[in-house]
Formats: structure tokens, C-alpha cells, sequence
């Protein structure tokens, strides 16, 4: 009699912070795949960017943000995404797509995680179209300049937001 093979996915991103687009992408991807991992990376000083929000507190939005999702887990991690795939058993890579310039980037990303482990699949969502206009980077600043993103994220994300910039009501 064969096994099956648990299908796990990794789901990577910096998530500063995690947005109802997020949610809706992993939750996607959990009907998809046996465990889906969310994984936020934190590269430390050698991020390209650096966050708002550290990797404990985006772990904990995160978690926060997804507990109502059996199969989806929140990990970090600092080294090559293939790597980290390796090591948590991911076969598979999921993105989420806006638009046609994500597609672009995704499509040159997808390729070189297969140029270093060629087993890997790449699987993109697209995103549904109420949340093709969000992003991490607009939500942080619409919420610094004292802007509502409370229909955008979760509202333990928009505490966080609110205690960062310390907006008041």
C-alpha cells in the first residue's frame, strides 16, 4: 500500500505587517496543501529593507491574524528561502500575485528558486480583486500619516499600527 506524502508549503514574505490580502492567501493556500507555513523572514542587517515591525511582533500579528486556520503555521526564517524549504520539509513555494508587475518579479524569483533546487514547485495565487491594491508598504504609510486601514487589516494590526505611530482616536 503507498503513502502519501504530506504536501507542505512555505509561504514567504516580510509581512510589515500582514494585511487582509495575506490572510486571504494562506487561507487559500490551506485548502490546497496538508500544512502551509508562513514564513517571515527576517534577515537582520542584511534585510533589503528594514521593517516597521520586528520579527517577534510580526510573528505575533501573524499568528494572531491566522489562528482561525488549522493547517497554517508562522516560522521565520534568515537564510535562502530554498534552504529553509529543505529544512521544514516545503515542496512547494506559494505566492500571491496584484498585478502584472508582480508577475514579472515572481516569474524571475520562481525560476531561480528552481535554478537552486529544481524540485521545488512554485504555485501563485492571484489575488482577489478587493485586495489587489494593498500592500504592506501602503498600509504603513496611509497609517503613519494617520489614514483608517482598519477595513485592511486584522484589528490587532491596526492596535499595533496605532501604538507605533501613536495615532489617536
Amino acid at each position: 500500500m503507498a503513502t502519501s506524502r504530506r504536501r507542505v508549503a512555505a509561504y514567504p514574505g516580510t509581512f510589515d505587517p500582514i494585511t487582509y490580502g495575506h490572510i486571504d492567501i494562506a487561507a487559500r493556500a490551506s485548502q490546497l496543501f496538508d500544512e502551509v507555513i508562513v514564513a517571515i523572514y527576517d534577515g537582520g542587517e542584511h534585510a533589503p529593507k528594514r521593517p516597521l515591525f520586528s520579527a517577534d511582533e510580526r510573528v505575533r500579528l501573524a499568528q494572531e491574524s491566522l489562528c482561525h486556520l488549522d493547517n497554517v503555521r508562522v516560522d521565520t526564517f534568515s537564510s535562502l528561502l530554498v534552504d529553509y524549504c529543505a529544512t521544514v520539509g516545503a515542496g512547494t513555494i506559494v505566492r500571491g500575485l496584484r498585478a502584472v508587475s508582480d508577475f514579472e518579479y515572481e516569474f524571475q524569483l520562481g525560476h531561480m528558486y528552481q535554478h537552486l533546487n529544481p524540485d521545488l514547485e512554485i504555485v501563485c495565487l492571484m489575488a482577489r480583486s478587493d485586495h489587489t491594491f494593498i500592500s504592506s508598504s501602503i498600509i504603513r504609510e496611509v497609517a503613519s500619516l494617520g489614514g483608517s486601514v482598519d477595513e485592511l487589516v486584522p484589528e490587532n494590526v491596526v492596535q499595533a499600527l496605532t501604538r507605533r505611530f501613536k495615532i489617536s482616536d
